[in-house]
């Protein structure tokens, strides 16, 4: 029997115990793509569905000793970033991505969770910028984070967002993906934007309160299709159906007693 190589996926994040965000969400796309998972541990958080109770960030050695246990062993196909918490972690995590040049990086800028709690402090919005960004080939900001990256107001028009794509471009990534979830409308609206075109992704809204860990599970779906090879605007139609379908079957799920996760097995269920 000839060894065949799997395709590997890397996410960099903090961990939710309540499995709705962050590193438990991620592998759960990885594995719903058909995807491995590798995972390096950014932040330890007392979470659930109602809000964040703490968090417990881990060392900026511990991180890289993780990074470099991982990259040194496994063949990463693609890596993608999330909840990184403060400056210190950004510019490390930026530092080890210089790493594997080669490999393509989505870089989701965690700000504030689906509660409403700050995930990153504020002082480090800097280096999500300068050090970060630069690193990326895509980034995923949704519009309350394109807002605070850019200094500017929130856009409300679809106008509005292709100007701050345009202008998150400067920051050196190849590509921008603002997110619509937190827009108004029938229709979910993004816009993508690689230097040279935009592109629009419409989904209609999904009535549910059930979003804990959307933006998670649309960079790690992203970050998925990169893996196996799919170009980027493929990635992301991939990534966005995924998370549209999961935001649909786990519209009435109960899992907990606040914004309770999208269905990442509604695949499973089907199958």
């Amino acid at each position: 029997m000839t060894a065949e190589s799997v395709p590997i996926a890397l996410t960099i994040a903090g961990s939710d115990p309540s499995g709705g965000a962050g590193i438990q969400a991620d592998l759960k796309t990885f594995s719903a793509f058909g995807i491995y998972g590798a995972t390096i541990v950014t932040a330890l958080t007392a979470q659930n569905t109602l809000g964040v109770q703490g968090v417990f960030p881990i060392s900026l050695e511990f991180i890289a000793a993780q990074f470099h246990s991982v990259v040194s062993d496994l063949n990463v196909s693609s890596i993608k970033t999330g909840m990184l918490g403060d400056a210190a972690t950004v510019e490390t995590v930026a530092r080890l991505l210089a790493e594997v040049p080669g490999v393509p990086v989505v870089v989701d800028p965690v700000m504030v969770a689906t509660s409403g709690d700050v995930l990153l402090a504020a002082d480090a919005i800097d280096a999500v910028r300068n050090a970060l960004i630069p690193r990326a080939q895509l980034i995923t900001p949704n519009i309350p984070e394109a807002s605070r990256l850019l200094d500017r107001a929130e856009a409300a028009t679809e106008d509005e967002m292709r100007m701050q794509a345009e202008a998150l471009m400067l920051f050196g990534c190849g590509a921008v993906l603002i997110k619509g979830g937190h827009g108004a409308g029938a229709d979910a609206v993004d816009v993508f934007f690689d230097g040279r075109e935009h592109r629009i992704f419409r989904r209609p809204r999904v009535a549910t309160r059930n979003t804990h860990g959307t933006g998670c599970t649309l960079s790690a779906a992203i970050a998925a299709g990169l893996a196996e090879g799919k170009p980027l605007p493929d990635a992301i139609e991939a990534g966005k159906l995924f998370v549209w379908r999961a935001l649909q079957a786990g519209a009435d799920m109960r899992v907990g007693s606040g914004n309770g996760p999208v269905d990442h097995n509604f695949a499973l269920k089907e199958a």
